[in-house]
């Protein structure tokens, strides 16, 4: 074994362990061990490239390397401390062990405390603060969840036997009452048949005021139907029989106006059922490699970008990488779409304008999709709204 070789695998040796986290850079996510070598990376190419995609939008930056922090720290307080009071520096460490994860000095928390405040406003943890430091305990929202919905669900099976019990004793009370008021009139009371009879007398009277009341108002609510007279019917002057004629092309105007669109949507629906495929790589867009089986193997590709030179059977593309030049086969679920810079231009790669190619006017970052300008070809000046960030990539 040679020296150079012997060098080699001495510095795969020290790479595999952490480094000094001065001397990280987030944006190429690239280690390095000294001072030096941290400062040679800044010059170098590749990170100016970085920096200036980080110069355009800082703050989207920063929040995609939050939200990728946060959701490692719960991710690993979720499946190794559920339902324990642990140090919050004990699960930092077993993530920071990790070499490839989202290092803090990248996230708008600027210390540890700062974050775990966070964890405690946002209901996320139960935060604590002790003499020996600060201790969380992670919050299981979907058990609280299920125990509320079990609990609605014997509260709700309560009151309904609660009310079948009080329908029940209702009934039997009725039925005691009309068991007793049938004894009394067997009795044969003289006083209780003429009190009855003068019951009934009054009862047919309320009736009959009722229906008499409901007639008439029925009477008054009945639209009025007036009488048309033959030369009121057929007799129309010129004016009324323009305004009709007039109201009557408005009225097949809208209709006409309204078929149009709903004949576009319909288009826009076919289109779009007939373009949208499971597949979307294409040669000559720019996407980004997520495979972690390569970077497991020790190919510093994982979150770097390519040229899709060629695509083997619709699903696996042949990525020219733009940094060291390597040809790498990626299947297309370990591939992400590129977005450009504003004005920059892109191919839409699925839906109903699949294959056309187009100008990015704008990014709405809340919902995570484009608006777009046709160039050239069939449909060359139309504007679309909201296409998604996985139906467009970056043209080389």
């Amino acid at each position: 074994m040679g020296k150079s070789e012997l060098k080699a695998m001495a510095n795969r040796t020290k790479a595999k362990g952490l480094q000094k986290l001065r001397w990280y850079c987030q944006m190429c996510e690239k280690q390095c061990r000294d001072e030096n070598g941290f400062k040679c990376h800044c010059s170098s190419e590749s990170h100016q490239r970085q920096m200036a995609v980080f110069g355009q939008a800082p703050d989207r930056a920063v929040e995609r390397f939050s939200g990728e922090f946060l959701e490692a720290f719960l991710a690993l307080l979720r499946h190794g401390h559920r339902g324990s009071r642990v140090a919050t520096t004990v699960v930092y460490n077993e993530l920071v062990a990790d070499r490839r994860h989202v290092h803090m000095n990248s996230t708008r928390w600027a210390t540890l405390t700062d974050f775990v405040q966070f964890l405690g406003r946002q209901g996320l943890t139960k935060v604590e603060h002790t003499p020996k430091g600060w201790f969380i305990a992670y919050i299981d929202r979907e058990q609280a969840t299920k125990a509320g919905l079990k609990r609605k669900r014997v509260e709700c099976e309560e009151l309904v036997i609660a009310r079948q019990i009080e329908r029940a004793q209702k009934s039997m009370a009725k039925d005691n009452g009309d068991l007793g008021k049938s004894e009394d009139e067997c009795s044969g009371s003289g006083e209780a048949d003429q009190e009855r009879q003068e019951q009934q007398h009054e009862d047919a009277k309320e009736i009959n005021k009722a229906t008499g009341k409901v007639a008439i108002a029925l009477r008054r609510a009945a639209p009025a139907t007036p009488e048309v007279k033959p030369e009121m019917k057929f007799g129309l002057d010129e004016e009324e029989e323009a305004t009709n004629n007039k109201g009557r092309d408005a009225g097949k105007a809208r209709d006409t106006r309204r078929s149009a669109i709903d004949d576009l949507m319909e288009e826009e629906k076919a289109k779009e059922r007939s373009n949208r495929k499971d597949y979307w790589l294409c040669p000559g867009i720019v996407v980004k490699v997520m495979s972690r089986s390569l970077a497991e193997k020790g190919h510093h590709y994982y979150k770097h970008k390519g040229l899709v030179r060629r695509v083997i059977d619709r699903y696996v593309g042949e990525i020219e990488m733009l940094e060291s030049k390597h040809v790498v086969r990626v299947d297309q679920d370990e591939l992400e779409t590129v977005v450009p810079r504003i004005g920059g231009l892109v191919r839409i790669v699925n839906g109903a304008y699949r294959g056309s190619n187009a100008r990015l006017l704008s990014v709405d970052t809340e919902r995570f999709s484009a608006r777009l300008l046709v160039e050239k070809g069939l449909y060359d000046g139309r504007i679309l709204e909201a296409v998604e960030y996985e139906d467009i990539c970056k043209v080389a």
